[in-house]
């Protein structure tokens, strides 16, 4: 069976677990719409209802999904309101782990927070909708997420995210905040690794790291860049010998530190900076280079988000809602980069949803694609 097929039997069985007495019209044929919408690089419920309600998009849907009838604009926004995002948050991350079964284990998941900054002031505790995420970095494909009440608790939901999904034979990466005991042993506990970075609120190992890697001569690996006009010259320094380390014991299946010192030059001026990290897996410099820079896919995923459907801007009150167009934008990013991946390795995810917008046919050729295709593997980078 293929993804989209696998999606659509997710989106029935959502629309099975959710009340929604009274309506004429199939949940699962307004996610199909939203998600159709979304491969079209619109940004909000208004504007794929304005899109779907034109003629050659209903014979669109009529023809790829039989759907043949449009509820009104109050109906349509109440229906995704129905849907809860526990329960739909869960079919996202089994229909990834189905797409991705058949492939290599060995892969580097990035994990950070992201604030929805139109949330501010909207909840019902008057914080912003913070939700955490997960991205394969190689291929880009998103893997799954969990809201927080706060940043301050994304530690903790990095745990149950970590424990929900599969990780094992992959390396987990993630910024400081991440860096706790109880998150390296929940990481161990799936059978991944994990690789994260030691800043200063673990400040005595950070300062250990710190003097042994600058007093002690370590096997290393520098590499150049060059971006937006400014050199970028990266270093790692790696160490398995790590005995001595006070409290190592309490970090489950330490086996590695490492540093990357980053120096900049730009107009001649120069400036640098030192990040420290701490690994279960026994990297090299090269592949603590690696990893590390592989970290920032997860930033990337957040820039489409926000650039592709001004998720920042998105005025809505009920945070059901606002949870289900989180969830529906990722799915849309994943077939965009699924097919991407397959067809256009060279062109923008940006292109791709615009051309699906100026063509319908186009459209139809891309959900196709998905439709048609019996076994569905994603390429990975080698």
């Amino acid at each position: 069976m293929n993804s989209f097929n696998k999606l659509q039997e997710k989106m029935i069985a959502v629309e099975k677990e959710c009340k929604h007495k009274g309506y004429y019209y199939k949940i699962s044929d307004v996610l199909t719409i939203m998600v159709c919408g979304m491969l079209c690089n619109l940004q909000n419920i208004s504007d794929i209802y304005e899109w779907a309600k034109s003629v050659p998009v209903q014979e669109f849907l009529l023809k790829e999904f039989n759907i043949h009838k449009l509820p009104s604009r109050a109906q349509f926004y109440n229906l995704i309101g129905c849907v809860e995002p526990q329960k739909f948050n869960i079919m996202f991350i089994k229909w990834v782990e189905e797409i991705l079964k058949d492939n290599d284990n060995d892969k580097t998941i990035a994990i950070d927070g992201k604030t929805i900054c139109s949330t501010n002031q909207r909840s019902a505790n008057g914080q912003p909708l913070h939700i955490l995420s997960a991205i394969i970095s190689e291929s880009k494909l998103i893997l799954g997420s969990l809201p927080c009440d706060t940043k301050i608790s994304e530690p903790e939901i990095f745990r149950e995210l970590i424990s929900i999904l599969d990780i094992s034979g992959s390396i987990v990466v993630a910024d400081a905040l991440h860096c706790k005991k109880k998150s390296a042993e929940k990481v161990i506990e799936e059978k991944g690794d994990y690789l994260f970075v030691v800043k200063d609120n673990e400040p005595t190992l950070r300062k250990d790291i710190e003097l042994f890697v600058k007093n002690e001569e370590l096997e290393q690996c520098s590499q150049k860049e060059f971006n937006g006009g400014r050199i970028e010259k990266r270093t790692a320094y790696t160490s398995t010998d790590i005995d001595w380390l006070q409290g190592k014991d309490k970090w489950k299946n330490l086996s590695m530190i490492g540093a990357i010192h980053t120096e900049f030059t730009k107009n001649g001026e120069s400036s640098s900076e030192w990040h420290y990290y701490i690994s279960s897996r026994k990297l090299t410099p090269k592949e603590l280079l690696k990893h590390a820079r592989l970290e920032w896919a997860v930033e990337s995923m957040h820039w489409l988000l926000d650039v592709h459907f001004q998720e920042d801007k998105t005025k809505v009150w009920d945070m059901n809602v606002q949870q289900n167009l989180n969830i529906m934008r990722k799915i849309a990013l994943n077939l965009a980069r699924e097919y991407k991946n397959r067809f256009e390795p060279r062109k923008a995810i940006s292109g791709i949803l615009k051309c699906n917008l100026f063509d319908v046919n186009n459209l139809a050729k891309f959900i196709r694609y998905f439709i048609a295709l019996i076994n569905v593997t994603v390429l990975l980078p080698n």
